[in-house]
């Protein structure tokens, strides 16, 4: 089936096509790079910039929320190599990631950027040209047999006119079909892992954290300072850090279950270390159950409170120790299966 807009001339069922059987990432990275360079209006894309395009898409869903792509999935392997190599951080800016990539004169760069060439470029365009080897996809794109979506040369592609116009004109269309397929190819190598589709894209900018904090002002008024689960120090009105307990880079959201105070130093230092729960659960089941009994006593109606019923808690009763641990563990569990380190104790 033909899921893109139909064009009386070019064959739009072949890139339907190419999501046929997927078992890898890079045809989604692959198009993606491709529609990022339609986007700035380039017809002749130079492959090593497209290669670095694919890898700083994926950099944020590897390195940040640490989503797993498959153990043999080369794009996951070598975003995490070229972290290391390159000394990129984990959140940089894409468009910083993929200059760098490119201009990048290391050797192991270079061959890691250059190992997508034996399959990527000449793999996609198997529905316009099946069984062909390498060499026969190569001559036949650049012949033009079969409208392909773009012409191979050893250095770059070269779009044709009317896909270009084509690719520029549902550019939005494709890319969230690209998108929507992609969350639900890592959703089933990730079934445990909230909130797939929005650990695909960086966000511009994180979302204010001021409703939370207002939130723990009024505990801190109603009950005097707090103390921090991590270093016993004091915890004043305006003098403290909203935390996410389980890091936000797993999560993915600003739930008040998960976020408490905590001393401004330690917060910056713990980053998105994952806490022990030996060690922390009970001051953290604490410090909640406190925010809980402050606000059904003075405020029942906080809009916030209603966090708390996604995990299933009847606040009129309270919160369970029991099954409150019985929502953290799993997810502090997973969160460790996908890579994230714990405090040291």
């Amino acid at each position: 089936m033909n899921i893109f807009p139909h064009d009386n001339i070019l064959p739009t069922r072949y890139l339907a096509a190419c999501f046929n059987n997927t078992v890898a990432t890079y045809k989604f990275y692959w198009l993606l790079a491709i529609l990022d360079a339609v986007h700035r209006q380039e017809r002749e894309i130079k492959k090593d910039q497209l290669f670095a395009s694919m890898l700083s898409n994926a950099w944020y869903t590897v390195n940040y929320f640490q989503v797993s792509f498959g153990q043999q999935d080369l794009i996951q392997s070598t975003v995490r190599q070229l972290k290391d190599i390159e000394g990129i951080t984990i959140d940089e800016d894409r468009a910083i990631i993929q200059n760098r990539l490119v201009k990048s004169e290391k050797t192991e760069t270079k061959k890691l950027l250059l190992h997508f060439d034996n399959q990527v470029p000449h793999w996609f365009l198997s529905p316009w040209y099946p069984r062909k080897g390498k060499r026969e996809v190569y001559q036949l794109s650049q012949a033009g047999e079969n409208q392909p979506l773009y012409q191979l040369y050893k250095d770059c592609i070269v779009i044709p006119e009317r896909w270009f116009d084509y690719l520029t004109k549902h550019v939005r269309i494709i890319r969230d079909y690209v998108y929507w397929n992609l969350s639900l190819f890592l959703q089933k190598r990730n079934p445990n892992v909230p909130d797939i589709p929005n650990k695909l894209i960086k966000p511009a900018l994180r979302s204010s954290l001021l409703k939370q904090r207002k939130f723990w002002d009024v505990v801190i008024d109603a009950n005097g300072p707090l103390r921090c689960i991590y270093t016993g120090k004091e915890l004043f009105k305006g003098a403290y850090h909203v935390e996410h307990f389980i890091p936000y880079s797993f999560v993915s959201h600003n739930q008040i279950w998960n976020l408490i105070p905590s001393d401004n130093a330690f917060n910056v230092s713990k980053g998105n270390k994952l806490p022990p729960l030996d060690k922390y659960f009970d001051s953290f089941y604490d410090m909640q159950k406190v925010a809980i009994q402050t606000y059904m006593t003075s405020r029942p109606s906080e809009k916030l409170l209603e966090d708390y019923f996604y995990i299933g808690t009847d606040l009129q009763a309270g919160l369970s120790k029991e099954k409150f641990y019985d929502v953290i563990n799993p997810l502090v569990t997973i969160a460790s299966n996908n890579g994230f380190e714990f405090l040291s104790k």
